[in-house]
């Protein structure tokens, strides 16, 4: 595909995804263009490397251009995409790309419904400690680097591998992390027995990969019977369960964690983390698990990870006004859980949770654990849904949700527009409260913003 390429258009390029291919082929020397809806750090960031960035979709981009690369939020009735079918230009799905570039490498791909990002930062760090210079893409800008991809031309790379839109196919790595796995993207997949069997045709397409798989995730216990007998074989990680690479000892406190490891009996030493909470822990077991069982020695993967910096918007701490506020791109019941209960930690007065309800699907089929979600926060704000264009369900908005959180027994309030939060968090916030943010990007301005008034008043 890219060897007949010379320049490549890249259609939505400030999406995280297709930013992160356009950084890539760029790096390989190939003339990049794309174009957005609107400017973002990303574009800015592509733009500052030479990339060019137009903002607004127009057929006029793609002239002069090779091939054409889209992602699955791009529509049918893109003007670009539309074009370039009519002028019967090369038009391929970002992941496509990913593969072509990634696949001939000594690649590590990085699965699950939670931590794939976080996994796939700490084993690129892992690996720059090692001194193996790894190349990545990962879905969120990692913090010990200020961008998600990069291409050294070494032997090694790092890539989350996106399940959530059937796409995985194109990815072929030689070792591979599956974190954990839950019901989720279910404006793609029927239901959760779909995704069960999207991994397991993803473990038979690929019998040149060893797995390092969650033994203590009851969703990745179902994927067991299709790892057995393969020829590069599988190593299990967990704090619960028997596995090969055991966690012992997990203690938490603000912004920290630390925990003992065990490989097979032999303990070998223990981890001290600078990220909060149970499930940043269980993160950092599987990136060690990985890296240990490909040859990584036991102080290298303790070093690098007691300086990881985590991801952009992943528990990201902001201090304003003797308050406590955290950005978190979680809409997963299970992450928003987890992310509640890291914040206990730091002994705060009240725990107020904001929170954007995200697809009618995802609301509809995980309605229960969505119900008990926020039982750790103090006050639930919601404002209102963003639904991705998703076809409404009926029943499914804003005040069936409520109404949910409600019944269990927790306080809770739909405030609609962020300019009605803004004045409901103005009057409510007082110093001691820890306020977290789970949305996406239009939340973090927001909470920047709401940092500096915070700060002055």
């Amino acid at each position: 595909m890219l060897a007949q390429t010379r320049r490549v258009h890249l259609i939505g390029i400030g999406g995280i995804g297709v930013s992160g291919v356009a950084r890539l082929l760029h790096e390989r020397g190939f003339a990049v263009s794309g174009s957005d809806v609107r400017e973002s750090q990303l574009t800015e960031g592509l733009r500052a490397l030479g990339v060019e960035v137009a903002i607004g979709h127009d057929p006029a981009h793609l002239d002069d251009v090779d091939l054409v690369i889209y992602s699955t939020a791009i529509p049918d009735t893109n003007p670009e995409k539309i074009a370039a079918t009519e002028r019967g230009l090369r038009l391929v799905h970002r992941a496509e790309v990913l593969g072509e570039l990634s696949n001939p490498l000594e690649t590590i791909g990085v699965l699950g419904t939670h931590g794939k990002g976080t996994v796939s930062g700490m084993l690129t760090w892992i690996l720059d400690e090692a001194g193996l210079d790894p190349g990545f893409y990962i879905g969120a800008l990692v913090n010990n680097y200020g961008i998600n991809a990069r291409f050294t031309g070494g032997r090694h790379f790092v890539a989350e591998v996106d399940e959530s839109d059937g796409s995985l196919v194109h990815l072929h790595p030689r070792y591979a992390v599956l974190n954990n796995l839950e019901a989720d993207h279910l404006n793609y997949y029927k239901d959760f027995e779909a995704i069960v069997r999207a991994l397991e045709t993803f473990i038979a397409a690929n019998p040149q990969t060893r797995f390092v798989i969650n033994a203590d995730c009851a969703g990745c216990r179902r994927l067991f019977g299709a790892l057995e007998g393969r020829e590069r074989g599988h190593v299990s990680f967990g704090f619960q369960h028997d596995a090969e690479y055991r966690g012992e000892a997990l203690e938490t406190r603000k912004m920290a964690s630390s925990f003992r490891i065990v490989r097979r009996g032999e303990r070998l030493g223990a981890i001290e983390l600078p990220l909060p909470g149970r499930y940043n822990a269980f993160n950092a077991l599987a990136a060690a698990s990985l890296a240990l069982d490909a040859g990584v020695g036991f102080d290298v993967v303790k070093r690098a990870l007691s300086t990881y910096r985590g991801l952009e918007n992943r528990f990201t701490l902001l201090e304003a006004g003797g308050v406590s506020i955290v950005k978190d791109y979680n809409s997963h019941p299970t992450g928003i859980r987890r992310v509640l209960e890291a914040a206990s930690d730091f002994d705060a007065e009240r725990v107020i949770a904001v929170f954007k309800p995200y697809r009618f699907t995802l609301m509809h089929y995980l309605q229960d654990e969505y119900a008990v979600a926020f039982k750790g926060a103090d006050l639930t704000l919601l404002t209102e849904m963003y639904t991705a264009g998703e076809v409404p369900i009926a029943g499914v908005d804003e005040d069936w949700l409520l109404e949910k959180i409600r019944g269990q027994g927790c306080r809770a309030e739909f405030v609609g527009t962020l300019e009605n939060l803004r004045q409901r968090l103005l009057d409510e916030l007082r110093a001691g409260d820890t306020l977290i943010f789970f949305g996406g990007d239009d939340f973090f301005r927001f909470a920047d913003g709401l940092a500096q008034t915070l700060a002055a008043r």
